[in-house]
């Protein structure tokens, strides 16, 4: 059974349409995305056309999504499971020491952003409800990954399904700033973004639980930002 029939079949179709809306590149409230290491790529001329663009694309789901993120999101999982909040945000503040600054940084920020928009959503599990009334109260670092996978497990989404949802998202809004600073085409982009879903599933069912932070790509898309303006795209 792949990803997608998983996702349709044990999430109710209210729930779909509550992570549709949360993972619109449009929320909470205008365009609010980070190049996550694009805009240095395109300054120097790393990147400059689509197949360049693929290949970062493709470096990022291999190298960054199913050392660290994937992992993670399986962790959260089994976390939740064992209905000991302390363990949740334990791997909360984890994630944010594991990071490098400005992906630390991007996660809180655009996690703390979601929170204020869905701290009030009606809740199913109570180590969920724990969970939001500590990130309300600022006692845990809230980052985007684990505050999303705390309501994705609270709506009986599969780990699965919500690591499809929040990687392509990602993906898509990495995207939207290629569109913005480079001249590569809209439908050029769109037909790599497609082409990637393969790789995406594979790599999914294929990460195991072991969380590294070990990034090869660490000089070219974190480092130079230290000597390159980095901007956080809203309109």
């Amino acid at each position: 059974m792949d990803i997608l029939h998983q996702m349709y079949t044990a999430t109710h179709t209210k729930n779909l349409l509550l992570f549709t809306q949360i993972l619109d590149a449009s929320f909470p409230s205008g365009a609010f995305t980070h190049s996550f290491g694009l805009e240095p790529h395109i300054t120097s001329e790393i990147v400059q056309d689509i197949a360049s663009l693929k290949q970062f694309l493709q470096n990022i789901i291999i190298y960054q999504y199913t050392k660290l993120e994937f992992p993670i999101v399986k962790t959260l999982y089994d976390r939740l499971s064992s209905d000991r909040v302390s363990l949740v945000v334990k791997l909360d503040n984890q994630l944010s020491y594991m990071l490098s600054n400005e992906y630390a940084k991007a996660f809180k920020q655009i996690g703390e952003n979601i929170f204020v928009q869905i701290k009030q959503l009606e809740l199913n599990l109570a180590i969920t409800k724990e969970y939001f009334a500590l990130a309300n109260a600022h006692k845990t670092a809230c980052n985007e990954l684990i505050l999303l996978g705390v309501l994705a497990h609270d709506i009986g989404m599969s780990v699965e399904a919500f690591s499809a949802l929040w990687s392509k998202k990602n993906l898509i809004n990495i995207a939207i700033c290629a569109l913005k600073i480079s001249k590569i085409k809209p439908t050029e982009i769109q037909q790599t973004l497609f082409a990637l879903d393969r790789l995406l599933e594979i790599s999914i069912k294929t990460s195991g639980n072991r969380i590294s932070n070990f990034n090869p790509l660490f000089d070219h898309i974190i480092y130079q930002h230290s000597s390159q303006q980095v901007r956080l795209f809203t309109t």
